[in-house]
């Protein structure tokens, strides 16, 4: 298979969502309540993660960023089916993210959209140290803004996915606060408003 280089992100995510895996990934159905995911099955997350995107899509720069999203939306979670347990580290090998990422692989060798889904999650993470005790790794939070390159991608994508029933939204606005020290963004705390 041939990887998708330039801009037709467009095709590549029609390309992913065409695949028999996925297909049958997104129909996995929770066989207890998850936190953060009271909808059930995958596809049920999917589609509300896509209402949200059509909210925000007049604060999105252009289309390819549309499609990136898309495609997060698409495989970010695809992959809890096949995660040996819940709350493993998200670089673990059997993480829903590492297994998510190494599908998104098989369509594309964007190394940040991939990083991207490997660590769309590590914002939560961050987010219970600092509930729990005051204070989160900050070895750990740098190395992720050295990781990351577009931080305008991950925090929209934060935000799509991270305004969803079952989850705190307080968490957006802190975690866009914490980045926003370090990176430039034109993500801010007012697109949360517009969801």
């Amino acid at each position: 298979m041939s990887f998708q280089i330039g801009k037709d992100y467009r095709e590549l995510t029609e390309r992913m969502m065409a695949d028999e895996h996925y297909k049958k990934n997104i129909e996995f159905e929770y066989d207890r309540p998850q936190s953060g995911h009271p909808e059930g099955k995958v596809k049920y997350h999917i589609a509300e993660l896509e209402a949200n995107l059509e909210r925000l899509k007049p604060l999105l720069p252009n289309e390819e960023f549309y499609w990136k999203l898309k495609f997060l939306i698409h495989v970010h979670d695809t992959f809890k089916a096949q995660e040996i347990r819940e709350s493993v580290p998200a670089n673990h090998p059997d993480s829903h993210e590492s297994l998510a990422r190494a599908f998104a692989s098989e369509f594309t060798d964007d190394a940040d959209l991939l990083n991207i889904i490997q660590y769309h999650d590590e914002n939560y993470t961050l987010w219970k140290q600092f509930k729990s005790n005051g204070h989160y790794d900050s070895k750990w939070f740098q190395q992720l803004l050295n990781t990351i390159h577009d931080w305008d991608l991950l925090l929209a994508f934060t935000i799509i996915d991270g305004h969803t029933q079952g989850k705190d939204v307080e968490k957006l606005s802190w975690f866009i606060e914490q980045v926003r020290q370090y990176k430039q963004t034109l993500v801010n705390e007012a697109w949360i408003s517009c969801l």
